[in-house]
């Protein structure tokens, strides 16, 4: 069965840290580009981070130098390393599988508040 399963959401102070998994199952990872994104309410969904199969991440202002993506390949997993939390960053998150098809985990849910 193909998909993808984010795991690690949960509440956290803001400052504090958080790390998201997102394992895939059915095809290979490391043949797609990966990608984090993130939906508050009332919000359109927005990318926070890109790691192309080559290994190129890029990411916008917003979490630059806060958010890290990175890969497991013999885990088949990715991941997002989120430091200094802030209450804005309070999003379901999403990730995704880019190739020849897109796929979509179901999303975890992160809560930034004291």
């Amino acid at each position: 069965q193909v998909q993808l399963v984010e795991s690690g959401g949960g509440l956290v102070q803001p400052g504090g840290s958080l790390r998201l998994s997102c394992t895939a199952s059915g095809f290979l990872f490391s043949s797609y580009t990966a990608s984090w994104y993130r939906q508050a309410p009332g919000k359109e969904r927005e990318l926070d981070a890109r790691s192309s199969v080559g290994g190129v991440t890029n990411y916008p202002d917003s979490v630059k130098g806060r958010f890290t993506i990175s890969r497991d390949r013999a885990k088949n997993t990715v991941y997002l390393q989120m430091n200094n939390l802030k209450s804005d960053d309070t999003a379901v998150y999403t990730c995704s599988a880019n190739s020849f098809r897109e796929l979509w985990g179901q999303g975890t849910q992160v809560t930034v508040s004291s």
